[in-house]
């Protein structure tokens, strides 16, 4: 999980790379999660029979985790790293909300708290109550949007329980080819030029990088009380942040640090919610939707 946490959180540093060098979110997105997925697909439809039951929530956890993925590297890419981190990890407040309502869930006071302590957390990295006088910029919306539809992604994948985790992530990353597959056209970029050093990097980033970020997350969250990994993958948030302030040179002022405490804190107290066992839910009647 340590080791998961510190490739995502780390994972910053490529994306800015991969953006100084002429690829945008979308098209990089497309180079690498999408490049897996594809990869992918063929292992996913082999194990079909086995879960096809559950294939409607796969496809919604697929479109969603390609949604948040995508917003999510197009944030990093063209804003600062920090405020993204945070304001992705709104999570808490995305979490109570769909797991109550989807997923029927109780919420208990701690996380009550957690969603107050997420909301107060993050109008103080936005710069205080002001912000919402005015339009929120669009890197941010981005990363408000990543956090929603990576909950999202996430209560599809607790709904549909006999599905493997494997399963679920190559899912995501086919997911992600998809939805940038489809935004690109709609967008003014395209793919540039892509020569044999460009290429070699971006195979590293995927079957490198990403890949065992993914598989070390998805072994962790198999073989760990849920409320332990839910308390080790905050250390993706403190890593961004760290690495962001040291080698990106960013900087918090003092409103933003308190909001900053906040939200980690809100990170903490959701996780040690996880820690409590609960009967698992069943999906109540929902609109379509997915990581």
């Amino acid at each position: 999980m340590l080791l998961g946490s510190l490739l995502w959180g780390l994972t910053w540093l490529p994306i800015k790379h991969f953006g100084a060098v002429g690829l945008t979110g979308i098209t990089l997105t497309l180079c690498t999660y999408g490049v897996i997925g594809a990869l992918a697909l063929p292992f996913i439809a082999l194990r079909f029979p086995a879960w096809k039951s559950q294939s409607g929530l796969l496809l919604l956890a697929a479109l969603f985790g390609g949604i948040a993925n995508s917003t999510f590297v197009t944030a990093l890419m063209n804003g600062n790293v920090t405020r993204s981190m945070l304001l992705f990890y709104l999570i808490p407040v995305w979490g109570v909300l769909g797991g109550r309502i989807f997923l029927g869930e109780t919420v208990s006071r701690t996380r009550c708290l957690a969603v107050v302590l997420s909301i107060a957390g993050a109008l103080l990295v936005l710069g205080g109550p002001q912000t919402l006088s005015g339009p929120l910029d669009g890197n941010d919306l981005l990363s408000l949007a990543a956090g929603f539809f990576y909950t999202a992604q996430n209560i599809a994948f607790r709904a549909a329980d006999r599905i493997p985790a494997t399963i679920k992530s190559m899912a995501v990353f086919a997911g992600c080819g998809v939805v940038a597959a489809a935004v690109l056209p709609l967008t003014s970029h395209s793919l540039p030029p892509i020569n044999a050093a460009l290429a070699l990097q971006l195979a590293a980033f995927s079957f490198l990088w990403l890949s065992l970020a993914m598989l070390a997350s998805t072994y962790g969250v198999s073989h760990l009380e849920a409320g332990r990994a839910a308390v080790l993958v905050v250390f993706e948030l403190v890593t961004a942040v760290v690495s962001a302030m040291v080698v990106g040179g960013e900087r918090l002022d003092a409103m933003g640090w308190i909001g900053a405490v906040l939200m980690v804190s809100a990170a903490l107290l959701e996780a040690r919610s996880a820690a409590a066992p609960t009967p698992h839910p069943t999906l109540l009647p929902a609109p379509a939707r997915h990581d």
